[in-house]
């Protein structure tokens, strides 16, 4: 099983990076993390089948996480897609789908698709099974609006992936990555404190309680990306692959 960050860039591209999107495939699992704005150019860039994708989950409901669910419909319809999708997330993704649609690609919430779309609601440390992978998400802390957030921490194939999603420290990420194969986390900020993100001494301060098998940082803004090459741990870039 492998990690392919599609895009792993904050809100503002910062460092000409594309919107959170990452590609997560296996003998049985095919699923990405979020889709933000960036993704379906993106995943045509790096040859990901679209029509080939079981499960879509999404952190929260912010454009560079989120965006990018109408392209990505719209590029199924003219697919001819037949395979069954998920797209699951937090609670009211069933609502904020359809409006984003609308926003996007007037009427289009209306057209029925080409295939089995099942939009699903997830809740809170509740784990929920989609095929062979298990998902249990942790809610997690980025403001008041675009929520509710998620963390999300994945077993596939025997394997164990911790994603932070966009926040500010809270405990709760203790228990969605500890122990993990692998810890995708966010670091806005180098050290400046900033609300509703995580910046890198802080969650370094943590990675002993967390302790993760490996951890890769992702959502990085100017400050931390100018430092790269002093940071003492894996940086995403786009486009990079990481064997599970």
């Amino acid at each position: 099983m492998q990690v392919r960050f599609v895009g792993c860039g904050d809100a503002l591209g910062s460092g000409g990076r594309l919107n959170t999107c990452f590609h997560v495939s296996g003998q049985t699992a095919n699923f990405l993390i979020d889709c933000g704005a960036t993704s379906l150019p993106a995943l045509k860039r790096y040859g990901i089948l679209r029509e080939d994708l079981d499960l879509i989950l999404i952190t929260h409901f912010h454009g560079d996480h989120f965006g990018g669910l109408p392209f990505l419909m719209l590029d199924a319809k003219f697919l001819k897609r037949k395979r069954p999708l998920v797209i699951a997330g937090p609670p009211g993704i069933d609502i904020r789908l359809t409006r984003l649609m609308e926003a996007m690609f007037e009427h289009s919430s209306a057209t029925k698709p080409t295939f089995d779309l099942h939009v699903v609601a997830l809740e809170p440390t509740v784990a929920r099974q989609f095929g062979a992978v298990t998902v249990t998400p942790f809610p997690v802390i980025h403001g008041d609006s675009g929520g509710p957030f998620f963390a999300y921490r994945i077993e596939a194939e025997g394997r164990i992936l911790a994603y932070s999603g966009d926040t500010q420290w809270t405990d709760q990420l203790v228990a969605a990555a500890h122990d993990a194969d692998l810890f995708i986390c966010e670091a806005y900020t180098y050290d400046r404190t900033v609300k509703n993100h995580i910046s890198l001494k802080t969650l370094e301060t943590h990675l002993p309680e967390i302790n993760p098998k490996r951890v890769i940082l992702t959502h990085m803004g100017d400050e931390v990306l100018h430092k790269l090459a002093t940071v003492p741990h894996m940086a995403a870039s786009d486009g990079l692959i990481v064997p599970l």
